[in-house]
C-alpha cells in the first residue's frame, strides 16, 4: 500500500480564547461598557426631564416664610401644577391648574441676579387692587384672612424702595403726598400678566412691597411637600443628623388664604 512520503497534514485548531472577538484575544468587549453608558444616559435624561417639567427641589435659608416653612426645610415642589417654562424662555408649558391667592410658590426673582429662586406667597392676582393699613392686607376693598401670617412688630418704618409704587397706584390717590410704609401702602393694581407676592413673616421679608409685581411667567413650582427637615441654626456638630424634625416630614398644608 503506498504511503504518502510526505509529513502527515496537521491542521491548526484555534482555542476559543483566540477567536475573534473573544477577551482576551485583543479585541475588547465593548458591550457590557455600551449597556452601562446607555443606562446613565437615560438616567440623566429622566433626571433632567423630571427636574425641568415635573418636579423641583428647594432649601429654606431664611426665615421669610416662618412659621409654614422654617430654615432648614427641604422642599418638593410641584412644576406640573402650574406649568413649566422651557429653559431659557418666557415660553410655558400650560399645567393643569391655575396659580391661586394662598399658593406658596417657587419663582425666579427680576430683581437680584445672584439668586436662583424665591419662596413666597401669593397674594394679588392679575388686576387686584391691593392695599395694607396698619399691617392689614385688604385685596379688592375687603380684609383677607390671613392665618398663616407671621406678624409681630408694631414698626411701621417708610422705605424709599417702594417709590416703585407711584405708577401702579389707583387714581384717587395724591401721588404728591404718597408716603408708603412697611404695613401701610396703597391701593395699586398688579398689572396683566403679574403675581404680588408676599411673605409670610411680614417683618423679615424682602417681597412685592420692595421690588414690584412678579411676571407670571417666571413662576416655576408651588410648595407640594416637605421630605426632609432640620434645625439648621443649631450649634450642635452634625445637626442634619441630630436636630432632625421629623414632625414637618409630609404633604404641605398650610392654612386658606
Amino acid at each position: 500500500m503506498a504511503r504518502n512520503g510526505g509529513k502527515k497534514a496537521e491542521r491548526k485548531t484555534e482555542s476559543p480564547s483566540e477567536e475573534a472577538g473573544a477577551p482576551g484575544a485583543g479585541a475588547p468587549n465593548v458591550r457590557p461598557a455600551f449597556e452601562w453608558l446607555k443606562s446613565l444616559l437615560i438616567a440623566v435624561l429622566l433626571f433632567v426631564l423630571i427636574r425641568t417639567f415635573l418636579l423641583q427641589t428647594f432649601v429654606i435659608i431664611s426665615g421669610s416664610m416662618e412659621d409654614d416653612l422654617l430654615i432648614g426645610d427641604l422642599l418638593i415642589a410641584n412644576r406640573l401644577a402650574v406649568g413649566s417654562r422651557i429653559p431659557g424662555t418666557s415660553i410655558r408649558i400650560p399645567g393643569y391648574s391655575e396659580p391661586r391667592r394662598g399658593d406658596v410658590m417657587v419663582f425666579e426673582p427680576h430683581h437680584e441676579d445672584d439668586i436662583d429662586h424665591l419662596v413666597k406667597r401669593l397674594i394679588g392676582l392679575p388686576g387686584d387692587t391691593l392695599e395694607m393699613r396698619g399691617g392689614t392686607m385688604m385685596v379688592n376693598g375687603e380684609v383677607l384672612s390671613e392665618p398663616y401670617l407671621s406678624y409681630t412688630s408694631s414698626m411701621d418704618e417708610r422705605r424709599r424702595e417702594f417709590d416703585w409704587q407711584l405708577q401702579h397706584l389707583t387714581d384717587d390717590v395724591d401721588r404728591t403726598t404718597y408716603d408708603p410704609s412697611l404695613g401701610t401702602w396703597g391701593p395699586l393694581v398688579v398689572p396683566t400678566d403679574h403675581f404680588f407676592m408676599l411673605g409670610d413673616n411680614r417683618d423679615a421679608s424682602l417681597d412685592s412691597r420692595f421690588w414690584g409685581p412678579l411676571a407670571s411667567w417666571r413662576v416655576e413650582a408651588r410648595v407640594s411637600f416637605i421630605y426632609y427637615s432640620y434645625n439648621r441654626e443649631s450649634y450642635r456638630p452634625f445637626p442634619f443628623l441630630r436636630e432632625i424634625r421629623w414632625s414637618r416630614f409630609g404633604p404641605f398644608r398650610t392654612p386658606a388664604a
